[in-house]
């Protein structure tokens, strides 16, 4: 059993399912040292599944205790802790989609988790692909974890497909988000080109 003060201001509490208690761990505590190595935080778990997540002098980040809990979350949806561990980045985050929220029957649960996956899992492979996130199916929700623009669009196409739309109407939509995310990032891409090319000219000047 852990003791603590739960009326303390630096600490998370959350539960994790009892099958994924041994892959928040890891082998021999490494998943668990991880975590608090890379965010300087504390974690205590017990035999139900609380776990409570602690910030200490270590912690850098002021939201070290939020990506902290947003790891444990994601290994606790399904991911495998490789990616979890992505969620300490400022630009990654998790989304969580509650299918039952979409159902109103366990088969119908069922149904729309397949959709989501497709015929040999095609379907959950090609929003991954084309939004550069990754998904966890994982009992009633559907997880995803990527950067904060992809993650929207990955969350709206396994929308449309518990809404009942067709894969290859999600598909378009993906596609046509995709093309409009790659013209974004070419234009940031060529604003940095400009800038550094004025910065380098002003220090010439500057230096003369």
């Amino acid at each position: 059993m852990v003791f603590v003060n739960v009326e303390a201001k630096n600490v998370e509490i959350l539960k994790v399912p009892k099958d994924r208690i041994g892959v928040l761990i890891g082998k021999k505590g490494e998943v668990k040292r991880a975590i608090e190595d890379t965010l300087g935080v504390k974690i205590k778990i017990d035999e139900d599944g609380n776990v409570f997540i602690y910030g200490t002098e270590k912690q850098k980040d002021p939201l070290a205790l939020w990506k902290a809990k947003n790891i444990v979350k994601a290994i606790s949806r399904g991911f495998n802790p490789e990616i979890a561990l992505k969620l300490a980045k400022d630009d990654y985050v998790l989304e969580i989609i509650n299918v039952d929220d979409y159902a109103s029957s366990e088969n119908a649960i069922r149904r729309l988790k397949g959709r989501v996956i497709g015929k040999e899992g095609k379907s959950r492979k090609y929003i991954e692909e084309l939004t550069g996130t990754n998904l966890s199916i994982y009992g009633k929700t559907i997880s995803i974890v990527g950067e904060v623009d992809s993650v929207q669009i990955a969350k709206e196409a396994v929308e449309m497909l518990l809404r009942g739309a067709s894969h290859a109407k999600t598909y378009k939509f993906l596609e046509r988000e995709r093309q409009k995310i790659k013209a974004y990032k070419f234009e940031l891409w060529e604003k940095r080109k400009v800038d550094k090319v004025y910065d380098e000219l002003y220090k010439g000047e500057d230096d003369a």
